[in-house]
């Protein structure tokens, strides 16, 4: 006896058995649609429960893009959504599309590096450390305790009044 060679899917045709590539590929791709639903979901839920208000909510995500649409109250809050839902696992963009009812200000946006704390990022953006509890304010209720910030995360620096 030796090694023999075989077509790779003739099991699915010649008998019945086993699935094709094509059938693999296709529940593949429902399962992925699938997954992306449940996070957009998730995401809303989140959003829902830190009472951020946005009417006619809608995320969308395809691959590692999360697109947002609906209304949301204020700048604060629009910038507080794309937060949420950018910085969830495995969303790497986020398309931007909602409204504002209460136009502000736009905030500018920090990624947390390596030994950042919310004093240091105050000296660098207000010039004085001790307006941390801005950024804090900023980005409540997403972070609970200012100690904890971690790299990678995006943070809103609004401007000061």
């Amino acid at each position: 006896m030796g090694l023999f060679s075989f077509i790779k899917n003739a099991g699915a045709k010649v008998f019945g058995i086993g699935k094709t590539d094509a059938e693999e590929a296709a529940e593949a791709l429902e399962a992925k649609k699938n997954a992306e639903a449940a996070a957009a979901a998730n995401m809303k839920q989140t959003i829902t429960d830190l009472q951020l208000e946005v009417e006619n909510l809608n995320i969308t995500i395809d691959g590692d893009t999360a697109t947002i649409n609906g209304a949301a109250y204020d700048q604060a809050t629009k910038e507080k959504v794309v937060l949420v839902v950018g910085n969830s696992n495995g969303i790497a963009t986020v398309d931007d599309q909602m409204t504002v009812e209460n136009v502000e200000p736009e905030a500018q946006f920090h990624t947390v590096a390596s030994g950042d704390t919310l004093g240091k990022i105050a000296k660098t953006y207000y010039g004085n450390a001790m307006k941390y509890p801005v950024i804090f304010e900023a980005n409540k209720p997403m972070l609970t305790d200012p100690d904890k910030i971690y790299p990678g995360q995006v943070l809103r620096i609004p401007a000061l009044d």
